[in-house]
C-alpha cells in the first residue's frame, strides 16, 4: 500500500481551498485508491483571520467539502508543520491520522477575541469532551503541539516534515480503506449510540470481517499446491 501526498496551501481563498478538496474527493472516489490520502498542510507565518470576508453560502460549501473529504473510503492523514490554522484545522481535525513536525502551533479561529463558530468548534467537543472543549473555546489561545498531543489532537510528532510524512505512509500501510472507514463510524457513533442501538451495528460489523478473514483464509488455502500442507511445504523445503 503506497500514499498519495497531497499539499493543501491554506493562504489560498476560501473558494480555492473548497475547489482543491472537492476535486481531491473526486479523485479518490473515482479511482478508489487504496493507499492513504496524506494532506501537507501549509499555513505560512502568522495565522490570518478565519474565515474572512466571505458569505455563508461559502462557509456552507466549504464545510461540506471538508465533511466529503472525513467520510472518505480511505484512510486520510495530515502532516502539520510550524503553524496550523483556519482551514488547516479544519482538515487536520477531519483526518484520520495526525502527524506534526517539531515546532507546530494549532492557532485557533479567533476573531476580535470571538472563537469563529465553525464545524472546528464541533469537532473539538467530539474529541475532547464539553469541558476541555469549553476551556480551549473559552480561552482561545493557541495550543502548542505538547499540549497537542497530550489532548490527543496530535498523533504523532516528528523532527521535521521529512520524518513526519515517512511516519505517515509507514503508519497507515497495514490498514484496509473501507474496513478502517467501518471502524471510524463505529467510533463516531458510539459517542451518542444507546448501548442496545450500537450492538446491532457492531454485530453487523463483526459479522462483516470474519466473512472477510474466512474468505482470505481460503484464498490462501487455493494458493497453496494441490494436496499439500503447510506443514508438508515446510518439510519439503527442510
Amino acid at each position: 500500500m503506497h500514499s498519495n501526498i497531497v499539499e493543501i496551501d491554506a493562504t489560498l481563498s476560501l473558494a480555492e481551498l473548497t475547489a482543491t478538496v472537492q476535486a481531491l474527493c473526486d479523485e479518490v472516489e473515482t479511482h478508489r485508491a487504496t493507499g492513504a490520502v496524506v494532506l501537507r498542510l501549509t499555513s505560512g507565518g502568522d495565522a490570518p483571520q478565519w474565515p474572512g470576508d466571505v458569505t455563508v453560502s461559502a462557509v456552507n460549501r466549504w464545510e461540506r467539502a471538508v465533511r466529503r473529504l472525513e467520510k472518505l473510503d480511505a484512510i486520510t492523514v495530515a502532516v502539520a508543520a510550524e503553524t496550523c490554522a483556519g482551514p488547516a484545522l479544519d482538515l487536520l481535525l477531519a483526518t484520520d491520522f495526525r502527524i506534526a513536525a517539531s515546532g507546530l502551533r494549532l492557532a485557533l479561529p479567533v476573531n476580535d477575541g470571538h472563537f469563529w463558530p465553525g464545524m472546528t468548534l464541533y469537532r473539538l467537543v467530539r474529541h475532547l469532551g464539553a469541558q476541555r472543549a469549553r476551556q480551549i473555546v473559552m480561552w482561545g489561545t493557541d495550543i502548542p503541539l505538547g499540549r497537542a498531543v497530550g489532548l490527543g489532537l496530535i498523533d504523532e510528532s516528528a523532527d521535521s516534515v521529512v520524518e513526519a510524512l515517512a511516519t505517515a505512509t509507514a503508519l497507515t500501510g497495514r490498514l484496509s480503506n473501507r474496513e478502517t472507514a467501518l471502524r471510524r463510524q463505529l467510533i463516531a457513533e458510539a459517542v451518542t449510540a444507546e448501548y442496545e442501538e450500537a450492538l446491532g451495528l457492531h454485530l453487523a460489523a463483526c459479522d462483516r470481517e470474519l466473512r472477510r478473514l474466512r474468505a482470505a483464509a481460503a484464498g490462501r488455502a487455493a494458493a497453496e499446491p494441490a494436496g499439500s500442507t503447510a506443514a508438508e511445504l515446510s518439510e519439503a523445503v527442510a
